[in-house]
């Protein structure tokens, strides 16, 4: 059987790093086990050696400007770009961004008259709304995405509220496919000497520890933890471990050195290596992620794979598949209300025992679980539009 060829567009890749390309870096590096496979990406200022991939990458010119923390692909613009795109000979298109990147994905199916796949990432219109700070300009925006996975013949939604929020509020036409994201993170053989690295390498005694990983951002609720951890600080010996980079990392740590937890906060940094990832998650006992921004954030994931439960906010689309008090922790949008269920949910170490089983049997999955799914779905795509 020929193999197929599947082309994949998106607005960043690395060296960005973030949700999206990672989804993208796991879908690839398996999809060309047993197909072609090319990503369509920018390219940045930064040299990136994309050899080490076991799939091609296409990159296309960019341009970084003052108002965006990513540089703007101008793939319409780079001649070397669209003719490695019209000489490819794809049978599958998918996207994973609906901006310029992916509306060259698009553009080529539709020429092509092949079948087309769109993954909705991200809640946009808040991305529209905070950016424009206008509800009209946000509203003709969103719906000018909307009526670009329209055009797709299947869209897919990862996590049921993200598919619930684009059908019900944003207006597509139908529900989604669900197609919920994973991890390539295993989990870790030896606990106890992972919790053993992590405390010796931080100093760490008695303390419980708390974990945070993401981007150092307003948008994912950093300063919700700090408010609420400073409630905490006389009821619960911890050491809070702040994983990450970001736009606001400079701001929030001195907001940290000025507080009264400032012994108490670690930050690491922006940690590449996946087995160290790994240990964190393994050595930290509970894992606080209350953002109201993510989607489907594949750190919750991540922390599931080292039987790590997290506590959230209830009503964020990221908690789709999270039960309170079974397989994670659901707490009202409130600092005074989180603070407590840190504490209550340490206290009560037969309870945490129990969820953290729990959020690995039930909320862990590793992307070779998904790959043979995504795989057969683009066959049948390809079957179907040959039948058209």
């Amino acid at each position: 059987m020929k193999k197929i060829t599947i082309g994949i567009f998106n607005d960043s890749f690395f060296p960005m790093t973030d949700g999206v390309v990672m989804v993208i870096d796991n879908y690839a590096k398996r999809l060309a086990k047993f197909a072609n496979v090319i990503v369509f990406v920018p390219k940045y200022k930064e040299d990136y050696d994309d050899s080490r991939f076991n799939y091609r990458v296409v990159r296309c010119k960019s341009i970084k400007t003052p108002l965006y923390v990513y540089a703007v692909p101008t793939p319409g613009i780079d001649r070397n770009f669209k003719e490695e795109l019209e000489n490819s000979n794809l049978d599958i298109v998918h996207i994973h961004s609906p901006f310029t990147v992916g509306k060259i994905g698009l553009k080529y199916a539709k020429k092509h008259n092949i079948p087309v796949v769109a993954t909705m990432h991200s809640q946009f219109r808040q991305d529209f709304k905070r950016f424009f700070k206008n509800d009209f300009i946000a509203e003709r925006f969103n719906r000018s995405l909307i009526n670009l996975f329209e055009k797709c013949d299947e869209c897919w939604a990862v996590n049921s509220e993200v598919g619930r929020i684009f059908h019900e509020e944003y207006g597509y036409s139908k529900i989604p496919r669900i197609m919920d994201n994973a991890t390539e993170m295993l989990p870790i053989k030896n606990k106890k000497e992972a919790i053993s690295f992590i405390k010796d390498k931080h100093n760490i005694k008695d303390e419980r520890i708390l974990l945070f990983v993401g981007r150092i951002n307003k948008l994912k609720n950093i300063y919700f933890i700090a408010k609420a951890l400073e409630l905490v600080e006389d009821r619960l010996d911890y050491k809070m471990i702040f994983m990450g980079t970001g736009p606001d990392e400079k701001g929030f740590k001195e907001y940290i050195n000025n507080s009264s937890i400032k012994d108490k906060v670690i930050f690491v940094g922006n940690i590449t290596d996946r087995e160290l990832v790994a240990k964190y998650f393994a050595a930290a006992d509970l894992f606080l992620f209350p953002s109201l921004y993510d989607a489907s954030s594949i750190v919750q994931i991540e922390a599931a794979s080292q039987s790590l439960p997290g506590l959230f906010l209830k009503g964020a689309a990221t908690t789709a598949n999270v039960k309170d008090n079974e397989n994670g922790f659901l707490e009202n949008n409130d600092i005074k209300d989180y603070a407590n269920r840190i504490v209550e949910v340490l206290k009560d170490r037969k309870l945490l025992d129990r969820v953290s089983n729990n959020a690995f049997n039930e909320l862990y999955v590793n992307w070779d679980m998904k790959i043979d799914e995504v795989y057969k779905l683009y066959l049948d795509l390809i079957d179907k539009k040959k039948e058209k």
